[in-house]
C-alpha cells in the first residue's frame, strides 16, 4: 500500500487500504502500533488512520501508556486529544501531552519546578499546535492548580487569565474559545450472533474459569456467570512471536489464557489478574495470591484441574522472548509455560499441583506442544 502511494497508484492504494480494513482487521490489530505510525506518515491513508483513532479513543491507556507513544508523530498525537469522543479525563490528556513534549527535548527536566524561563519557551514552542485542542474549561477545582499552574508559563496571558476566571466563578464570561465538553460514550450491548466467543473454550468453560476467580464452592452456571470475556489475541504456535504477545497484552489485567494442546483433546491455561509486564531484564517475577492454572474438562479428559498458587512471590513470570508464564523460583523450572515458539511445559513448583494427567520426566516435566491458543481480558458484566 505504501509503495503504491508513492508511485501515485491512487486508485490501487485505496483499494488495499480498504481491503486491510475489512478483511485482515485482526491482523491490523496484532500490529496496531507499526500500523499506526505509518498510516501517519502519508496524509493518503484518511480510513486507515480513521480506523485506528476509532480504536484509540474507545481505549486510549493502549495508545498513551504504551512504550511508543512518545515517539509518535505530531499530527498523529494531535488527530487523537482533538477527538470529542476521546474517553479520557483532561487532567490525564493534559499529562500525556506533556510528557509527549518532554520526550521531543530529552534535556528538559521532568519536574516543572526546575524548569528555566528557556525550558518554557522551548515547550511553548514544541507544543504550539497541541495546546488548542485540550479542554481546558473541563478542568476544574484543585486539578487547575495542581495541573495546569506549574505550567503557567507555556500558556497565553489572556488564555491564562480566562482559566483562573472560570476556576473562579465557572459562570463569569470569558473571551477565549471554549471547546465543547468531550461525549462520554455509553457502552452499547452487541447484537447476539451465532459465532462463538471462543474457539477453544465453550460457555461452561467460562463459567468454571469464574467460579474460581470468586473462589465459589458451586459451579457458576453458563447463564448466571458475572462476568464477559473480551478476546486480546488469538493464533496458531506457528503464528505466535513474542511480539505479538507483548503488543496486545503488555500491561493488560485480569487475564485468562487457554490453549489446546497438540495430539491431545487438553485445554491448559491460567488466570493472571495483575498482568504481565514487558521486562527490560531478562526475566522478572510479580507477586500475586490469586493466580492459578488450571486443566479443564473437554471429551476424554473427564475432570477439570484447578491449582492454585502456593509461593505467590514467583506467581507470573516476565521475559520478553516468551509467551505467557506461570510460576517457576530460584533453580526451578515454571510451573506453565505458554506460547513459546519452542516448547511449552508444566512443573510443579509454586504452584499446587501438577495439571496435566500425562508423563513427567525424571525432573518433574512435562512437555507439549500448542495448536491453539486465546488470551482473554475479564470484567464484570454491567
Amino acid at each position: 500500500m505504501v509503495i503504491t502511494c508513492e508511485f501515485l497508484f491512487e486508485e490501487l492504494t485505496k483499494r488495499l487500504e480498504s481491503y486491510l480494513i475489512e478483511t485482515k482487521a485482526s491482523w491490523l490489530r496484532l500490529h496496531f502500533s507499526i500500523i499506526f505510525q505509518k498510516s501517519f506518515q502519508n496524509n493518503k491513508f484518511q480510513e486507515l488512520q480513521n480506523w485506528c483513532n476509532d480504536i484509540i479513543v474507545k481505549h486510549p491507556e493502549m495508545f498513551f501508556e504504551s512504550k511508543d507513544f512518545t515517539s509518535i508523530q505530531e499530527n498523529a498525537l494531535i488527530s487523537i486529544i482533538k477527538r470529542d469522543d476521546l474517553q479520557m479525563k483532561e487532567t490525564k490528556i493534559w499529562k500525556h501531552v506533556i510528557e509527549w513534549g518532554i520526550a521531543q527535548n530529552p534535556g528538559i527536566p521532568s519536574n516543572p519546578k526546575n524548569w528555566t524561563n528557556e525550558n518554557f519557551l522551548t515547550m511553548k514552542t514544541v507544543l504550539e499546535n497541541c495546546l488548542p485542542h485540550i479542554r481546558y474549561f473541563q478542568i476544574s477545582g484543585s486539578d487547575v492548580i495542581d495541573h495546569l499552574q506549574p505550567y503557567q508559563q507555556i500558556f497565553d496571558k489572556n488564555l491564562w487569565d480566562d482559566i483562573i476566571k472560570r476556576f473562579l466563578s465557572s459562570d463569569r464570561p470569558v473571551l477565549s474559545v471554549i471547546l465543547p465538553p468531550r461525549v462520554v460514550l455509553k457502552q452499547a450491548f452487541p447484537p447476539r450472533t451465532n459465532e462463538p466467543f471462543s474457539m477453544i473454550i465453550n460457555e461452561a468453560h467460562a463459567a468454571e474459569i469464574t467460579s474460581w476467580i470468586d473462589k465459589k464452592a458451586d459451579v457458576y452456571s453458563a447463564i448466571n456467570s458475572p462476568y464477559e470475556f473480551k478476546l486480546l489475541l488469538r493464533g496458531t504456535r506457528d503464528g505466535f512471536t513474542p511480539a505479538s504477545f507483548w503488543n496486545l497484552c503488555d500491561k493488560q489485567t485480569n487475564l485468562v489464557v487457554v490453549a489446546k494442546i497438540k495430539g491431545t483433546e487438553e485445554i491448559l491455561g491460567g488466570y493472571n489478574p495483575i498482568g504481565w509486564d514487558e521486562p527490560i531484564n531478562p526475566g522478572v517475577y510479580k507477586y500475586c495470591n490469586e493466580s492459578f492454572i488450571f486443566s479443564l474438562k473437554n471429551g476424554t479428559i473427564k475432570n477439570s484441574i484447578l491449582s492454585r498458587v502456593k509461593n505467590p512471590e514467583y506467581a507470573i513470570y516476565n521475559r520478553s522472548n516468551c509467551g505467557p508464564t506461570f510460576g517457576g523460583g530460584f533453580f526451578l523450572s515454571h510451573d506453565l509455560m505458554l506460547i513459546n515458539p519452542n516448547k511449552c511445559w508444566n512443573h510443579k513448583a509454586s504452584y499446587e499441583k501438577r495439571i496435566r494427567n500425562a508423563k513427567y520426566n525424571s525432573e518433574g516435566m512435562s512437555y507439549f506442544l500448542v495448536d491453539e491458543y486465546e488470551i482473554f481480558q475479564i470484567s464484570k458484566k454491567p
